[in-house]
């Protein structure tokens, strides 16, 4: 019985992430009670990712890590970069562009190979980004917490980075372990469940996600929709772009993975790390954010489905 039913939530894993955004938005107060277990969701569904992947398509050929490393330095230092030089040219401040380059400064979301495999996809590319980008996060940080100076030092996002790693490499390496003793040959049927749990997980992630969010859909609509239309077009563009970009060279295999990564971003991992006189004025668009984030295998279903003709991808 437990099997069936998690085999249901595998198939209907989309249905559940708009059932926890609703519910996030219009239950404040369940929004709030799942709040405090956020961070211990958030590891569960790495370890889950870790257990369907397994070690030796984790690691990859070397052609896969050529492509991760490129991925993370374009993702997270040549974009926020350039966007703050933007900005910087353009004398455009204030809240919104320190939150769209915070965005691209961050490390993938810890649900990106989970969002790969809502969205029919090898998750593998997508966790090896949010491995190394982790990793790499203290070193690709500095250069834009220098060209943005109301982000602060940075010196605080460099210990909350350290955490994130060491939670990723503990949630992984616990589920690689278990793969090599106990689950070597996971039957679909496993994997179906695995799938199952993490849709289930991701679900009731999103409920504490948007705890900012509803009272300001009756507090301050007008607000609310401009940041909602800022996240929506920022997300799914990029997204859009870096799937069409890599399918036009031919790298497809990639193209789905990296398109999750490159739209979807830590940025709550900012929260933990930086002063609240900063990070208070980016909680409307951080929690708008996580709408788009969630919905991305509901609206770009149909753009990254597998083997979907060239027309349509275009």
């Amino acid at each position: 019985m437990l099997t069936g039913l998690l085999g249901a939530a595998a198939a209907y894993g989309r249905i559940l992430l708009i059932l926890g955004l609703v519910l996030g938005i219009f239950s404040p107060d369940l929004a709030v009670a799942a709040k405090p277990w956020i961070q211990e969701m958030i590891a569960a569904l790495l370890f889950l990712s870790a257990l369907r992947i397994g070690p030796q398509q984790m690691v990859g050929v070397a052609r896969d890590i050529s492509h991760t490393v490129a991925g993370v330095l374009i993702f997270q230092l040549l974009l926020p970069v350039l966007l703050a030089l933007a900005f910087l040219g353009f004398g455009w401040t204030g809240i919104l562009p320190t939150a769209l380059v915070l965005m691209a400064a961050a490390a993938p979301i810890s649900g990106s190979p989970n969002l790969a495999i809502m969205a029919g996809h090898d998750p593998a590319p997508a966790l090896r980004l949010l491995t190394l980008g982790t990793a790499l996060l203290p070193l690709t940080v500095l250069p834009v917490f220098w060209l943005v100076p109301a982000l602060g030092s940075g010196s605080d996002v460099l210990a909350a980075a350290a955490r994130l790693l060491g939670v990723i490499a503990l949630s992984v390496a616990l589920a690689f372990a278990i793969r090599v003793l106990f689950l070597r040959d996971l039957q679909p049927s496993a994997v179906q469940s695995i799938d199952g749990l993490s849709a289930i997980l991701m679900g009731v992630v999103v409920i504490g996600l948007m705890s900012a969010v509803g009272p300001t859909l009756f507090e301050a609509p007008g607000e609310l929709a401009l940041n909602l239309a800022v996240v929506f077009a920022t997300n799914f563009a990029l997204q859009i772009a870096t799937a069409s970009l890599l399918r036009r060279v031919g790298e497809d295999h990639v193209a789905v993975p990296f398109a999750v990564v490159a739209g979807n971003r830590n940025m709550a991992l900012f929260l933990a790390a930086l002063p609240v006189t900063v990070t208070d004025p980016l909680l409307l668009f951080i929690g708008c954010y996580q709408i788009p984030m969630y919905l991305t295998p509901v609206l770009l279903h149909r753009f990254y489905r597998p083997g979907t003709p060239v027309s349509l991808r275009r």
